[in-house]
C-alpha cells in the first residue's frame, strides 16, 4: 500500500461430498452455491508462502528491497512472469517512467472467455525502498499469482475472460496502474466488468476488511467470509489509496481485500478476530522488518482462498 497512507454458510451436501472426494479443503474455501458452476479450488497456503520466500530472496540479493526502478523489482517481475509463461498465459510487460526510473507492469491473459467481459485481479509488486515488502505487497502479489496458477492447473474455462496484473510504482502514487488505465481506449475500459485488488492480505495482527465499492463484488467477498464464520468490516484505512482507484475513477466496478496497515486494532476488533488490541495491524508497515516473518498464515490462507473464490464466481 502506497506511502501516503498513514465460505459462506454451508450449502448442499452434494458439493461438500464432491470436494471431499476430490481432496478439496472445506475449511479453506467455501463452495459455489450453484452445482452447475465449477467450485473454486482451495489455494494451498504453502504455495503462496513459497512465492513469498522467493520474493524475500530477491530482495535480499538486491539491496534489501524490491522498489520501483531497482534491480529487485525487475527480478520480482521476471520471477512472476516465468511462472505464468510456463502455465500457458499470454504475458505482456508494459513499460513506463516515474521519478526518472523505468518501471514495469506485468499483464497476464488466460486464453479464452469473452474478451468483451474481462474480469481482472491485480496487486502491486513493488516494495518501498526501506524493506522487502513481504506483506506490502508480496502477500497480494503471491496470492494473485497462485490464483492464476490454479486457473491453469484446473484447466478452467470461464465464460468471461480472465486477466491478472502486477503493478509497478504503486508506492510512488499508483503510477503503474494509473498508466495502464490511462492507456486503455474507452472501448477497452468498458470491457472490464470488474477489477479485484489485493494489497496487504497477510498482516501479522490481521483484520478482515472488504472494500466498500461495487455491491456485487463486495457481496461476493462477504459471502465467502460468512461461510467461514469470519466477520468482516468495511475497509477505510487505505480507501482509494491502492491500485483499484484508477479503475474506479474510470468507471470500472472494483472491490478487494485488506488485513490492515498502521492503524491500531481496537479491543472490539481483537474480540472478534483475535490478535492484540492496542497494536497496529502491521507494526512493520513500510519498515525493514516487513519480511517473511511478518505474515499471519491464517489470514494469508483465508484471503488467498477468497481471491480464488471471487475470481471463479465473477467469471463464470
Amino acid at each position: 500500500m502506497k506511502l501516503s497512507v498513514s465460505g459462506r454458510a454451508s450449502t448442499a451436501g452434494l458439493i461438500t461430498a464432491v470436494m471431499l472426494l476430490t481432496g478439496g479443503s472445506i475449511a479453506g474455501a467455501a463452495p459455489a452455491p450453484d452445482v452447475s458452476i465449477a467450485a473454486a479450488p482451495d489455494i494451498p497456503v504453502a504455495n503462496v508462502k513459497a512465492h513469498l520466500t522467493q520474493l524475500q530472496s530477491i530482495a535480499t540479493a538486491n539491496g534489501g528491497n524490491r522498489a520501483h526502478g531497482r534491480a529487485g523489482y525487475r527480478a520480482s517481475l521476471d520471477y512472476v512472469k516465468a511462472k505464468l509463461d510456463a502455465a500457458g498465459y499470454t504475458t505482456t510487460i508494459q513499460q513506463f517512467t516515474s521519478s526518472s526510473r523505468v518501471g514495469y507492469n506485468l499483464i497476464a491473459d488466460w486464453p479464452g472467455g469473452d474478451t468483451n467481459q474481462v474480469v481482472m485481479a491485480g496487486s502491486h509488486l513493488d516494495s518501498v525502498t526501506s524493506g522487502a515488502g513481504i506483506n506490502d505487497n508480496g502477500s497480494g502479489s503471491a496470492a494473485v499469482l497462485e490464483t492464476a496458477l490454479a486457473v491453469s492447473r484446473a484447466g478452467y474455462q470461464p465464460t468471461k475472460h480472465l486477466r491478472f496484473a502486477w503493478w509497478g510504482a504503486e508506492e510512488l502514487g499508483l503510477v503503474g496502474s494509473r498508466y495502464y488505465v490511462n492507456n486503455l481506449s474507452s472501448a477497452n475500459r468498458a470491457k472490464i466488468s470488474g477489477y479485484l485488488n489485493f494489497d496487504m492480505i497477510g498482516s501479522p495482527n490481521p483484520g478482515y476488511f472488504v472494500y466498500d465499492d461495487d455491491p456485487a463484488i463486495e457481496k461476493t467477498f462477504k459471502d465467502y467470509f460468512t461461510g467461514l464464520g469470519v466477520p468482516t468490516e468495511i475497509e477505510t484505512e487505505g480507501d482509494g489509496r491502492s491500485d483499484h482507484a484508477p479503475f474506479k475513477s474510470a468507471g470500472v466496478p472494483v472491490g478487494g481485500l485488506f488485513t490492515g496497515a498502521s492503524r491500531t486494532k481496537t479491543a472490539a476488533q481483537a474480540a472478534k478476530w483475535g490478535g492484540t488490541s492496542g497494536t497496529a495491524f502491521d507494526r512493520c508497515y513500510h519498515s525493514s522488518c516487513d519480511t517473511t516473518s511478518n505474515i499471519n498464515d491464517t489470514a494469508l490462507d483465508r484471503n488467498s482462498d477468497a481471491a480464488a473464490y471471487a475470481v471463479w464466481e465473477l467469471s463464470s
